[in-house]
């Protein structure tokens, strides 16, 4: 995808994608345009963009700006994530974002520096550290955080400030966490897993934008929200009577 060195770490970027198609052409295009910078310290060589049973144009318009498009009708979060890592196929590092374009692909270099040198194996864009537009972040996705945050620290001693979608970790240690988590909770599992499994979990501040294109499907509808918060809680305590690396 790049004439960068060849020599340089490979990365996939997973975008799950649900009727996304006023934003996603966009995303995969800024993605592919941050690939091509000379700078970049990784090779982006494969850009996956995983339908997750969407009923507009979102796979049409991602296939034409340039992804690969991986259909998962089975809906879910953590689904369409694991799809895409598996779709990504033998690449050294994953790299996890949103479609709505909430997330900036162009500071990928900010997570990209602990890992390579070695000071990190999962890193997390932190977006109440860093900046966020008003309104991009609602009253309830900041408590939500703010209690899987704590949980996190006091059962897994993971210092973190967001469980954001914005992140990257190597692929061998993405997979030999077991990931069973197939919605809302896949984001904050794979914090816990890599916290259970002696992985080195940090976070950067980045920057939030206000999601394109209407309403989160999640944080925007107090329903759903309560069920995501609801199964975001249970998955941290389930991962904590779990054994090491077990379901």
């Amino acid at each position: 995808m790049t004439t960068m060195d060849a020599n340089l770490p490979t990365i996939g970027v997973i975008i799950p994608a649900l009727n996304e198609e006023v934003t996603i052409a966009d995303q995969v295009s800024e993605v592919l345009a941050v690939a091509s910078q000379p700078e970049l310290p990784a090779r982006v060589v494969r850009v996956v963009v995983v339908d997750n049973g969407s009923e507009d144009r979102t796979a049409r318009r991602a296939a034409a700006a340039g992804a690969t498009v991986v259909s998962e009708p089975r809906r879910g979060y953590g689904r369409a994530c694991q799809a895409g890592v598996l779709a990504a196929g033998d690449v050294d590092l994953i790299v996890q974002m949103d479609g709505d374009r909430s997330d900036r692909f162009d500071e990928l270099s900010l997570l990209l520096r602990p890992l390579l040198a070695g000071e990190a194996d999962l890193v997390i864009g932190s977006r109440t550290r860093g900046s966020y537009e008003p309104g991009s972040l609602l009253p309830q996705q900041l408590f939500g955080n703010w209690v899987a945050a704590r949980l996190l620290r006091l059962l897994y001693g993971v210092r973190v400030s967001d469980i954001g979608p914005f992140r990257v970790i190597r692929r061998r240690d993405l997979l030999a966490l077991g990931m069973r988590e197939m919605t809302y909770g896949w984001s904050v599992e794979m914090i816990a897993r890599a916290a259970r499994n002696g992985l080195q979990v940090r976070e950067v501040p980045v920057t939030y934008r206000r999601r394109a294109g209407g309403e989160s499907k999640v944080s925007g509808n107090f329903t759903a929200s309560l069920r995501a918060g609801a199964r975001i809680t249970a998955t941290i305590l389930r991962c904590r009577r779990a054994g090491r690396g077990a379901a």
